[in-house]
């Protein structure tokens, strides 16, 4: 049947909850670190700069420097994410709820008279706001004048927003209205030189968050602001489609402003023309995804896209940044939401399972900066309080999020799209998954609440096609439809219905685009690496501690006795399953790479 897209809505934050073991482990130990924050070192760094009273230092690492606040915006919307966990216990979720509304609590009384609000290391005491009066003149030393202000603006509004629309805090939207007309102020002032002056420096998402701003309140005037932060010079320039438009550019710098691009068409499209932002999101994520993603769903190198295609060349001890796979899925999420389309279904899989749950340390709660294509390196994770990375911050919020895009609907209308084990709890429907079908090959997805439900469930991109699945309903078989890469079950099933969906899986090899002979593994949805061990994890200091030494397996050499074609045909001839999703071959051990804390190798030079 020709392939039908039609949009789809997403549940409510926090109605879905993983079941496995790792995911409740990762939540806990998520809120255990939220929950050890001390309130007056949150607010010191804004105390300090609105010359208020206080017997607290701000925490350390990059809360020091001059984008102070930054993780406090993350913080608080990891609050306001934590306050509604159905994977916390109601005591947790009080807890941080209690601190979510002392901090706002105290960044009202921080906020200055014309809005400004600010915990940036201080350079002028006489003038808080000279770092975005250095960034219209182009002064940009990161050490003494400043280090991308509008960025750390981005996460302030982030956490302000959250605070108001997830948590309900009425305080946190009145702060960010104020911080919003003081926004205004300062675009109203730019000229054409200011404005791509200001443009050339990281500025985050600035654009997203004044369109959600005017979401919020109604208010013209900040979709106006929004729009100053659109770079259309750049948005023409990927309507273009130019080879190696990406080459060379930070990636993290990029990615959010088209979250605001497709902000502006979900939140302007009927006030104005915006189909072109549409585009320019599509496009982009097009790109990203065919020229610039590794198979964990990461990106970049040293926080920068390289060439196109050129993955096996830049695979380094400094890849895929987590912030922008943070970002990668906040973009994907909202493309999936419009049109319906399975890639990007299929995308929020793997990167959800293979770069975000792979970037915490289950035994403390700290999270990764990069993660090495390289074969050979291993996993830094952040320290509690003297680190403060960007990618600290995102952490914080993925896992107060974990399982949001396991599957989307409404009470009439269910789709899963990842078949690890859920209960999903809203208003007119109660549902679960029982298990995780690419381990036991089946799953159970049981009704427990609702009536006349549709249901379609997602082919995935590690299936070799809809005969790798077999659905029955309450042990019987049931009416199809295949369309657009879904299943959907012809009648609607109720209340006490059980779906049983089996699927055949099988180890895949797959390869770079330039690099034939270079191969990963993946088992279903689980991309697996080799166990590396633990010795020598030495790391050195640039801006976040990196990962140095290598293992004596750094020439990533995987010798199986057959050429890398033949071993992409059929993996399951040279590497033997031992255990659950535990494979062996050519001296190594391969399990599921989220799992992996040390040293580890995911692709290898077949030989």
């Amino acid at each position: 049947m020709l392939n039908e897209i039609k949009s789809v809505d997403s549940f409510p934050l926090g109605s879905i909850a993983p079941t496995d073991i790792y995911s409740r482990n990762a939540a806990e130990k998520e809120a255990a670190y939220l929950k050890s924050f001390d309130i007056d070192r949150v607010l010191a760094g804004f105390y300090l700069n609105a010359g208020l009273p206080t017997d607290s230092e701000p925490y350390g690492g990059w809360e020091r420097l001059l984008i102070g606040g930054h993780a406090m915006g993350h913080y608080l919307s990891a609050l306001a994410q934590a306050s509604v966990s159905p994977l916390l216990i109601s005591p947790d979720r009080d807890a941080l709820r209690e601190k979510l509304f002392a901090i706002v609590s105290g960044l009202s009384k921080a906020q200055f008279e014309n809005g400004f609000l600010w915990a940036g290391k201080i350079i002028d005491p006489k003038k808080p706001e000279i770092q975005f009066d250095n960034v219209e003149i182009g002064k940009t030393d990161l050490m003494t004048e400043s280090w991308v202000p509008w960025y750390t603006m981005h996460k302030l509004f982030g956490g302000l927003l959250s605070a108001y629309e997830i948590a309900g805090c009425d305080e946190a939207l009145s702060i960010a209205k104020k911080l919003g007309d003081w926004v205004c102020a300062q675009v109203s002032s730019w000229n054409e030189k200011t404005h791509k002056t200001v443009l050339a420096t990281e500025y985050g998402g600035m654009n997203d968050v004044m369109y959600e701003l005017y979401r919020c309140t109604d208010d013209p005037k900040y979709a106006e602001a929004a729009h100053a932060f659109d770079e259309e010079d750049f948005f023409e320039d990927i309507l273009t489609n130019r080879e190696n438009l990406l080459n060379g550019r930070h990636a993290n710098t990029h990615i959010p402003k088209i979250i605001g691009a497709l902000r502006r068409y979900q939140i302007m499209g009927d006030k104005t023309d915006c189909t072109r932002y549409l585009n320019v999101a599509k496009i982009f994520w097009d790109n990203v995804i065919a020229h610039h993603t590794y198979h964990t769903g990461g990106n970049s190198e040293w926080e920068h896209f390289r060439e196109d295609d050129k993955l096996d060349k830049n695979r380094t001890n400094a890849n895929c940044e987590t912030c922008n796979v943070y970002n990668m899925l906040k973009l994907t999420k909202e493309l999936f939401k419009i049109t319906g389309e399975k890639k990007y279904a299929d995308y929020l899989e793997t990167a959800y399972i293979n770069h975000i749950l792979a970037s915490q340390n289950p035994d403390t709660g700290m999270t990764t900066y990069f993660q090495s294509m390289a074969t050979g390196y291993f996993k830094v994770f952040s320290s509690p309080w003297d680190d403060f990375w960007c990618c600290t911050g995102s952490g914080m919020e993925n896992f107060t999020k974990l399982g949001e895009c396991l599957a989307f609907g409404d009470k009439n209308n269910l789709t899963v799209l990842t078949y690890m084990p859920f209960i999903l709890k809203v208003d007119g429907l109660s549902a679960e998954l029982d298990r995780d079908a690419v381990r036991e090959g089946r799953t159970v997805l049981k009704i427990h609440k609702g009536e006349k439900i549709k249901v379609r469930l997602r082919i995935p991109d590690w299936c070799s096609g809809s005969e790798s699945m077999d659905v029955t309903l309450n042990g019987s078989p049931v009416g199809i439809i295949i369309r657009g890469g879904f299943i959907e079950l012809e009648s609607p099933i109720s209340k006490g219905d059980s779906l049983e969906i089996s699927i055949s899986v099988r180890l895949r090899a797959y390869s770079l685009k330039d690099n034939d002979s270079v191969l990963a593994f993946k088992y279903g949805h689980y991309l697996l690496a080799a166990e590396l061990g633990d010795e020598n994890l030495e790391t050195y200091r640039s801006g976040v501690e990196v990962a140095f030494a290598k293992d004596s397996v750094s020439d990533g050499v995987l010798k199986l006795g057959a050429t890398a074609e033949a071993v992409k045909k059929n993996p399951e001839k040279y590497l033997e399953r031992t255990g659950d999703i535990v494979y062996e071959g050519g001296g190594l051990r391969f399990i599921p790479y989220y799992l992996i804390k040390n040293r580890y190798g995911i692709y290898w030079n077949i030989q």
